[in-house]
């Protein structure tokens, strides 16, 4: 269900799920506020004084009082605690002592590190935290950073009306979100540094004091030091290995601003429910397939590199699409050749490259799991 909650929906005693925050209301005799029930926007604010909440914490509560219901710029909705929300991220594989750490993490809003391998869902585990605890989601790619000030502002230099060079200082998005979460603490902000090993140490350590107690950075528009709001929560990801290019080691002392967290890729199991639910037309034979063929490619040795989630997600699009559908199982050689195959070096048909290697491995899984095979 979307959209926004009806005040006749709303009723006493209706139990629904938030995630309540600090009220940033100064003298308020309510402690939490939230703004969302269920994933939907309430017409009202939602507030609670129950000691029993935690703040950023999902939670059960129920409703008990309904003020102002006919005024729409005044009023609110009062709730109380039931129990704390079962803890889930849709979409996403997490190992369960992972998702016990996170939670803690969360609830604590300390920095937090993804470590895992290429493609295995640290941006989309991110984005469902946000979406699963009201947060507002900003996403950073720090690839393109060389400077300490292009976290913040981006340079660019137009011709002016009498043809003179002019400077702009354009504000990133995380520089916006601080700025934004400032005016606004009702509102909570993910900021997602993704690539965070992309960008040079001497621009990293301009974001030390972002992430430390000291919690402010430098405002290059304004000249000053800003402080970092209450309402903003910092999760990066890094990938490492040999395999990737472009890529600096992460010193001690900025590991030490974040609490690291250790993701894999999901089970065999687990992401062919994954799939199973974004591609529901596919059967469950070919969707079994489609995750053996790329669990026996992750465990395969020797190779440059390994297979991400969006390659099986890729797979799954062309399957099911007209094109391929009519074909079922005897259309897998060839999109794999392509998802699979095409995420390594060489070609398929060179034995002596990555890409070659993995063609070999899919012919033995899809052999194994009695698909019909093209020639070699």
């Amino acid at each position: 269900m979307t959209g926004k909650w009806t005040l006749e929906e709303l009723v006493a005693g209706r139990t629904v799920e938030a995630t309540f925050w600090p009220n940033p209301l100064e003298g308020s005799e309510f402690k939490f506020r939230a703004t969302h029930l269920d994933g939907r926007r309430a017409p009202k604010v939602i507030l609670s004084n129950d000691e029993r909440i935690v703040a950023g914490v999902p939670c059960i509560v129920k409703v008990t009082t309904v003020h102002k219901p006919d005024r729409d710029d005044r009023g609110r909705i009062e709730v109380e605690f039931v129990t704390r929300a079962p803890f889930r991220i849709e979409g996403v594989y997490l190992d369960p002592n992972v998702s016990k750490k996170l939670q803690v993490l969360l609830q604590s809003g300390l920095n937090i590190l993804l470590d895992g391998p290429q493609g295995c869902g640290k941006t989309v585990l991110a984005r469902a935290i946000a979406d699963s605890l009201g947060m507002e989601f900003v996403f950073f790619n720090c690839g393109a950073v060389v400077e300490a000030s292009d976290f913040f502002v981006s340079i660019q230099v137009r011709a002016s009306a009498s043809g003179a060079p002019v400077t702009d200082f354009i504000r990133t998005d995380i520089l916006n979100a601080l700025e934004d979460a400032a005016e606004h603490p009702d509102k909570c902000f993910l900021v997602f540094l993704d690539e965070l090993n992309r960008c040079q140490e001497s621009a990293r350590n301009a974001l030390m004091p972002a992430l430390d107690s000291t919690r402010r950075v430098f405002h290059p528009i304004e000249n000053t030091f800003i402080p970092i709001p209450d309402n903003v929560q910092f999760i990066a990801a890094v990938n490492r290995g040999r395999e990737f290019s472009g890529t600096f080691g992460i010193d001690a002392a900025q590991l030490d601003r974040f609490a690291p967290l250790q993701m894999d890729y999901p089970p065999p199991k687990a992401e062919i429910e994954i799939l199973a639910r974004r591609h529901p037309k596919i059967s469950g034979a070919n969707l079994d397939i489609i995750v053996a063929v790329a669990d026996a490619i992750r465990h395969a040795a020797d190779l440059t590199g390994t297979l991400s989630v969006r390659a099986t997600e890729e797979a799954c699009i062309y399957l099911e699409h007209e094109l391929f559908a009519e074909d079922g199982k005897r259309a897998l050689p060839e999109i794999m050749k392509t998802s699979f195959c095409g995420r390594f070096p060489g070609r398929w048909d060179d034995v002596t490259t990555d890409a070659g290697a993995v063609w070999s491995l899919i012919r033995a899984t899809l052999g194994a799991h009695k698909v019909p095979l093209p020639e070699a």
